[in-house]
């Protein structure tokens, strides 16, 4: 879908969407289409329960001779709520709208008001991030699709008196667009085709928009020390993998920012086999490393001036002759056992390995990790928050308000040593699992023992948020993107350098060996 910027005025087809007001106060677009159209936007309003509501929308048959084929009336609530996420909002309900006709063009119309929170260029750069966003597909499989369930629009006009302010205004969301959709295309992408090695290959094309990247295969791994983390893969015919992608785009002496992904391709349970209702899902076990994989992408391609370090973990838990048992013991990087009382707990001993690999390694001024961890946590907050544990009260703020900001929303959950206790074992330095009460906490409390002294570490579990399995505001059902936009907003505001060295030019790393 293509996204152009024009000066106000009329279409002369496709769909036209305008901003109404709550109380059904017209905006100035809105206003303009009143009047060419003889009052049939306020008869339209009159005649209906459309009150200018947040997110409401009214769809209109134009009049004859107008030039357009349909009017959409979209809510934007209060005027002093107009702001970024408002004007996401306000592209991706049109898009919605627009899309259940056969037309070609849409053109949104939002104006900049008193009260707005935002200057007309950048409205109307979130005006088109909402609908790119909204417009997500992902029908690579589907070979049948009847017409009338194919997308027609082709093109999105946003129309703004200077053009050219709002095209520089959209340069970098645009990328952060195509970083979201990167992640949910991986996401949605079935174990057969993304199986860690295949996963790793795409990473690895991160080189060529000037990422390093490195592979670590499994004997590199064990050379290392990580029992941990291949204890999970030790069943499957795929080998598991550590990919380290490193972007330095900042002063050669700063100490990076690490983000480390969760990248079970596909999640058996293992031997602590999962029931099969529901297990088709586990593709999605990944989620965490899409996310990783898909923020250094968008880093790369708008040159952010912040060193950030992107790990992600990429196995496959399956049941075999070669499984990890429940009663086992590992011995991670760190030194520390583990007792494995659940093979299904399979994500933090993969993030046992890969965070102190990642201090180990770099020395980051901060530590974030994702991860579609617990089914505990969608107990405790649903689909509506990812949780949030963490052991640095800044690092928390400014995740929190970055969530807020791009509509991501994290809620920040306890931790003590009290659930400690949980994870205590009798035969190692701890187990991985510490009863069903507080399942969320007590992960967080195991990978918070792989946490060097010192280091900011937050812990963000989205289980409840990657995959959706309704409609949201600016995500269709299936693969969300969760963290994406968020680490972006994070970086951007509090990690990124003015008058950062440029980009180091990447190395190719050492060839490794490793079976197919």
């Amino acid at each position: 879908m293509k996204v152009v910027f024009a000066q106000p005025g009329l279409p002369k087809s496709g769909c036209l969407a305008v901003g109404v007001l709550d109380s059904g106060i017209l905006t100035p677009s809105a206003k303009d289409v009143d009047a060419a159209t003889g009052g049939a936007v306020s008869r339209a309003i009159a005649a209906s329960r459309f009150s200018g509501k947040a997110d409401q929308t009214l769809d209109i048959v134009a009049p004859a001779g107008l030039g357009v084929d349909r009017i959409i009336l979209v809510g934007l609530g209060k005027a002093d709520m107009v702001d970024a996420r408002r004007a996401e909002s306000f592209g991706a309900a049109a898009l919605v709208v627009a899309e259940k006709g056969t037309g070609s063009e849409l053109t949104l119309a939002i104006d900049v008001l008193a009260e707005a929170k935002l200057s007309a260029p950048l409205l109307a750069a979130h005006a088109a991030l909402g609908a790119s966003l909204k417009g997500y597909r992902f029908d690579l499989y589907r070979t049948k699709l009847k017409a009338e369930d194919k997308p027609t629009l082709k093109t999105v006009t946003v129309t703004v008196a200077d053009p050219a302010a709002a095209k520089t205004a959209w340069a970098p969301l645009d990328v952060v667009a195509e970083g979201v959709s990167f992640a949910r295309n991986l996401i949605s992408e079935p174990a057969n085709v993304l199986y860690p090695a295949a996963f790793m290959k795409i990473a690895k094309s991160l080189e060529k928009d000037g990422v390093s990247v490195e592979v670590l295969d499994e004997k590199a791994m064990a050379k290392l020390g990580m029992g941990s983390l291949l204890g999970v893969g030790q069943g499957s015919d795929c080998e598991s993998y550590l990919v380290v992608m490193r972007w330095n785009g900042g002063n050669p002496d700063d100490a990076p920012v690490a983000v480390v992904g969760k990248g079970v391709c596909f999640d058996t349970g293992g031997i602590s086999i999962k029931p099969a209702g529901g297990m088709e899902e586990m593709k999605t076990d990944m989620s965490g490393a899409a996310v990783t994989t898909a923020l250094m992408r968008i880093l790369a391609r708008r040159k952010a001036a912040a060193n950030v370090v992107g790990v992600i973990g990429l196995v496959e838990n399956m049941p075999s002759g070669t499984a990890q048992r429940p009663g086992d013991v590992v011995t991670s990087m760190s030194g520390q056992t583990i007792e494995v009382i659940n093979t299904d707990a399979e994500g933090r001993l993969v993030l046992a390995d890969a965070l102190w690999y990642t201090q180990e390694t770099f020395k980051p001024k901060a530590v974030i990790d994702l991860a579609t961890l617990t089914g505990a946590i969608v107990i405790a907050l649903g689909n509506e928050n990812a949780g949030l544990f963490s052991n640095d009260d800044t690092l928390s703020k400014i995740l929190t308000e970055a969530g807020q900001e791009v509509g991501e929303p994290l809620w920040r959950m306890p931790m003590g040593d009290a659930y400690d206790e949980q994870i205590k074992s009798d035969i190692a330095d701890m187990k991985n699992v510490g009863g069903r009460e507080g399942g969320s906490i007590t992960a967080a409390q195991f990978l918070k023992r792989f946490i060097q002294p010192g280091v900011a570490w937050a812990h963000l579990d989205i289980a409840g948020v990657a995959w959706t399995k309704k409609a949201l505001p600016t995500s269709p059902k299936g693969a969300s993107g969760f963290g994406v936009r968020l680490l972006e907003r994070m970086i951007a505001t509090h990690y990124e350098t003015v008058g950062a060295a440029k980009p180091a030019k990447a190395k190719k790393p050492a060839k490794k060996s490793g079976k197919k």
